[in-house]
Formats: C-alpha cells, structure tokens, sequence
C-alpha cells in the first residue's frame, strides 16, 4: 500500500483555547470546507470532540457523486490535538492529526495528513493526476477560510 503524506501550517491570529474550541466543534468543519464538496454532517454531534467519538458526513467529490465518510476521533488532548481517522469512505486509510500550537504571533495549526488510495496502481495513478490536485484545492479554501475567520477575530 503507497502511503501518501500532506502537510499544512498556519499561523492563527488567535490564543489557544478559542483555538482549540473553534477546531474541537465539528459543526466548524462546515466554514472551512469548500462549497463543491457539498460537506454534509449526516450524525448528531457534540459540540466538542472526544476520544471515540464517531461522526458521519456526505461529500461529493467527484462529478456530484455521494460518498459516505465515517471517522472516529482517535485521540483528544486539549488544546494541544485531536486526530481523527476514517473509517469508512473514499480513501483505503485516512489518519488526520490536527496540532495546535501557541507562538509569539498567536496559534500554529498543523495539519498532518497520512492517507492511501484504494485501486493499487490505479489509485496511484489517479493521485497523481487528480486527487493530490483536489486535496491541494480543500487545503488551500481551508487556509483562506482561516485567514478570514481568525484575522477578523481580533
């Protein structure tokens, strides 16, 4: 299996724990998800991540499809990180760590994404012509999205 890795930095213009309480609220993955993706959350949430905790959505990533995506919250430990894992879903693993991390600016996000394709070479092949390019595109709104919210802030 061919181990993809994304990683992504950003410096908040906020403190940690308003931080840790925007990205802990699932209902937030909305403001910072592109409107093609037609992200939908399909369970009942929490308005804090816990360690178990399991969250069902709706995406569209290709062509309007529908794909199911069920992740787990894997690990929580506030306000530094939470990690979260798909379950089930488009990709054949998914292992999302989101750190956080006070600096002289305000707060360092980190996002650590470990993933791999379904399809063997196939899936190979489609990352390199799409799917590298479409999670480049999600990350790139998210980090907008971000500036926005957080520079507004203070």
């Amino acid at each position: 299996m061919k181990t993809f890795n994304l990683t992504r930095r950003q410096i908040l213009n906020t403190d940690p724990e308003t931080a840790w309480r925007f990205f802990s609220d699932p209902a937030n993955l909305c403001l910072i998800t592109p409107p093609w993706l037609d992200f939908r959350i399909t369970s009942p949430v929490p308005e804090i991540v816990y360690a178990g905790l399991i969250i069902t959505y709706r995406i569209r990533p290709l062509a309007g499809i529908a794909v199911p995506w069920v992740s787990e919250i894997t690990q929580v430990d506030p306000p530094r990180f939470f990690v979260d894992e798909q379950k089930l879903g488009p990709y054949r693993f998914w292992h999302h760590q989101h750190w956080l991390h006070a600096v002289d600016d305000g707060v360092e996000k980190t996002d650590q994404v470990h993933y791999a394709l379904p399809g063997g070479l196939i899936g190979i092949g489609l990352h390199a012509l799409l799917i590298r390019r479409k999670l480049d595109e999600i990350f790139r709104f998210r980090y907008d999205a971000l500036a926005r919210i957080f520079n507004a802030q203070r």
